[in-house]
């Protein structure tokens, strides 16, 4: 088990002779963690290419422990830093700090890499940051405001959140291949085509990317290294709690070895995410890996499977609001006006849309949290972000599509 020139420390479980015979399918290869920031850790990335140098090889069924940084590589001390009006981080260039890419020994192009998570630990203290890029931000009505969590195996709590435990729902909002020559140039070519009609994207920017050598200003290839925001059919940014202790998710393999990196760890999250972050953390997860071949078609994104318990809410009784694609005559809903429909302004309801549904459940939701509880808007939006999982209630009713926002309510504890 050699690593690359550009190797991290990698630590085993076992003793150094089967280290070096590497014999042991329960060894356990240490990814990351070293230095106080991404840019001073050689297994920290924030960028995907696939000429990104892999950090360590790893045999197929090997554990790997991923030593991972949250979100915007902050590191926050709850009592001395309860809230603030807007985040500390510098802008978007340092998110996601993901630990790898680690390469899988006898994965090849065309194959299919299943990612177990065998654990999360989680860091002690997380933060959570409504933003005005959050979904619904307009129509939501509220405004920016970062909090800080301190963190616990079992829940979470925040000064700036009183009456409130979030319980422990950890996992990772990263899991990721690196995109092939082929499938980087499908990407960059279809997200400028967005761009260019004003559609929402982020496209490659150099500003605190790593690995620098290659993503940053002075990098060799800086505007051909894709942002970590999206999810694509590489897996990446998917954010979707239910990829958590026990499941196992599917990935495209693109280059030789794949490329796995992970990282944006989550303590909790509802479905949506909807202020634009969860509870975001530094933690250690493993995982295990299994080369599939012949695997399943995973040409519209990665497939997951688990446990059935990991759909489930994390509480006892439930309260929901449902929202359906109305609005005002005037209105144009901002994630369509890059389409500059001439229709739009004169309707009150649109055919199908599950964006407007969704949102108009999710304004009920805070309207509810308000009056119920006494939160001010921007309070009940991070509420919303951490514990409010939206759901798809049906999608043939037409016009009228539904969704459903669900709190659970044992996350009031006052």
């Amino acid at each position: 088990m050699i690593p690359n020139p550009r190797a991290i420390v990698i630590n085993r479980s076992l003793s150094v002779f089967f280290m070096l015979l590497a014999v042991s399918a329960s060894a356990e290869v240490i990814v990351g963690g070293s230095g106080s920031r991404c840019s001073e850790d050689p297994a920290c990335i924030n960028r995907l290419h696939p000429d990104i140098p892999m950090v360590a090889r790893v045999a197929a069924g090997e554990r790997i422990v991923f030593v991972g940084r949250d979100a915007g590589d902050l590191h926050l001390d709850p009592d001395e830093y309860s809230s603030a009006p807007e985040s500390p981080r510098e802008g978007l260039g340092i998110v996601h700090p993901l630990t790898g890419p680690v390469y899988i020994e006898g994965a090849v192009p065309g194959d299919v890499l299943a990612v177990t998570i065998l654990a999360l630990k989680p860091g002690k203290e997380g933060w959570t940051y409504a933003s005005p890029g959050g979904f619904g931000g307009d129509q939501v009505n509220t405004g920016q405001r970062f909090i800080v969590w301190r963190l616990n195996e079992e829940y979470a709590e925040s000064d700036a959140l009183p009456g409130i435990r979030i319980p422990n729902g950890g996992f990772p909002g990263v899991v990721t291949t690196l995109p092939g020559p082929v499938e980087l140039e499908v990407m960059l070519s279809r997200e400028q085509q967005l761009a260019d009609s004003g559609g929402a994207v982020l496209m490659p920017d150099s500003h605190l990317a790593e690995p620098s050598s290659l993503c940053g200003p002075e990098g060799s290839k800086p505007q051909e290294c894709l942002r970590t925001i999206p999810p694509r059919e590489h897996g990446g940014n998917m954010d979707i709690r239910y990829i958590s202790t026990g499941a196992t998710v599917y990935l495209p393999c693109f280059i030789e070895g794949c490329g796995l990196a992970l990282g944006d760890f989550h303590y909790a999250q509802g479905d949506g995410e909807v202020s634009g972050t969860a509870i975001e953390m530094d933690g250690e997860i493993t995982v295990t890996t299994r080369i599939v071949k012949d695997g399943p078609d995973l040409s519209y994104g990665p497939h997951y499977e688990g446990p059935a318990s990991l759909l489930a809410i994390p509480s006892t009784r439930f309260y929901a609001t449902t929202g359906f694609p109305l609005k005002a005559e005037s209105d144009v809903p901002r994630d369509i006006a890059y389409l500059a429909s001439t229709k739009v302004v004169g309707l009150s309801n649109l055919s199908k849309d599950v964006n407007l549904a969704a949102v108009n459940a999710l304004v009920s939701m805070i309207d509810y949290i308000v009056a119920e509880y006494g939160y001010d808007r921007t309070q009940a939006y991070l509420i919303a972000s951490v514990a409010v999982d939206l759901r798809i209630g049906q999608l043939v009713d037409v016009p009228n599509v539904g969704v459903t926002a669900i709190l659970p309510l044992d996350i009031f504890v006052q």
